[in-house]
């Protein structure tokens, strides 16, 4: 019998979280996603050492400051990973834009352009953005201008709801950090089809497929190989190297979860129609989603600043 990766992969589209180039390339995955978490770990990586030095030098070589740079890196890996995987490769906008429309989307044209001008085609890319409301705004206008936008930080139907409206391309709810919030909040344990952020997932994908909705949910943040189990069918999951390798080394059967043909009797409600207030207190009323997407904006925004300092002091190295 194949292995419950290899078994999954008939199913799911396996997306690489990692920076690491060489574990995206052990693993076989479609897609890669990025974020400067990602990028801090892998840097520190023997291997790819070279990259963030070679990119240093760039930046000493043509004069550029530490966010110039930064960016730069954030590309580099990008296309790097690109050269991996045959499908999409995701990079994020900064999180300290979140709350800013213009920002972002503007964010979003740079990075795209910064890839085509190295070679990398737009149909490759996926600009990931928070799913704030200001987000959500920022990726209706980049999915208008043929920007492909992975809505990150996905922790509610509210939110989701609201990025289908928007015409996003792709939606990531965080599964791992919903199960965190419950069990911190309960003081319980879950199994995996009880498991908080397997359910949200769940819910999520019935609702798209019940009401016609083309947007690509892509189930990220996993704490254990069981939600991931629980999920398969799933139209994406990205996945650490530490689960994609306990993956590769079951033989068990892994049954089909999630499936396009049974999920309008799995969600009979109504579709949602969310104006901004209706958004805003919607979304407020979830005590988990708020706290966990201001947790991870602030989250990212820490290693993003990280990441700087850390390229703001090998260019002071070099100098």
């Amino acid at each position: 019998m194949p292995s419950k990766l290899d078994q999954l992969k008939a199913m799911t589209t396996v997306v690489a979280d990692t920076g690491d180039i060489d574990a995206i390339r052990r693993f076989g995955a479609v897609d890669a996603t990025t974020n400067p978490t990602l990028i801090l770990k892998a840097a520190h990586l023997p291997n790819h050492a070279q990259l963030l030095k070679e990119t240093v030098r760039w930046g000493r070589e043509h004069n550029r400051v530490t966010s110039e740079i930064t960016d730069r890196l954030a590309l580099k890996f990008g296309l790097e990973l690109a050269k991996i995987v045959p499908g999409r490769v995701s990079t994020e906008v900064d999180a300290d834009l979140s709350f800013d429309i213009e920002r972002s989307a503007a964010k979003a044209r740079a990075i795209i352009a910064g890839y085509e001008k190295l070679g990398l085609s737009r149909e490759r890319v996926l600009i990931k953005i928070a799913a704030t409301w200001e987000g959500i705004r920022a990726a209706e206008i980049l999915q208008r201008e043929g920007i492909d936008c992975n809505m990150t930080l996905a922790f509610s139907l509210t939110q989701a709801a609201a990025c289908a409206d928007a015409g996003s391309f792709l939606i990531s709810p965080f599964v791992g950090r919903i199960l965190d919030w419950y069990s911190k909040a309960e003081g319980k344990s879950y199994t995996a089809d009880t498991d908080p952020g397997v359910l949200s997932v769940r819910q999520i994908y019935n609702y798209y497929k019940a009401h016609g909705i083309e947007t690509v949910v892509m189930g990220a943040s996993f704490r254990n190989k069981g939600e991931i189990e629980a999920l398969a069918g799933c139209d994406r999951l990205t996945i650490s190297p530490q689960l994609l390798e306990e993956l590769a080394q079951d033989m068990g059967d892994l049954p089909r979860r999630l499936d396009p043909k049974t999920a309008a009797a799995a969600h009979t409600s109504a579709k949602l129609s969310l104006d901004e207030k209706t958004f805003r207190f919607t979304f407020n009323e979830d005590a988990m989603a708020t706290e966990k997407l201001a947790e991870g904006i602030r989250v990212f925004a820490r290693d993003l600043r990280a990441l700087r300092e850390q390229v703001s002091k090998r260019l002071q190295e070099a100098a």
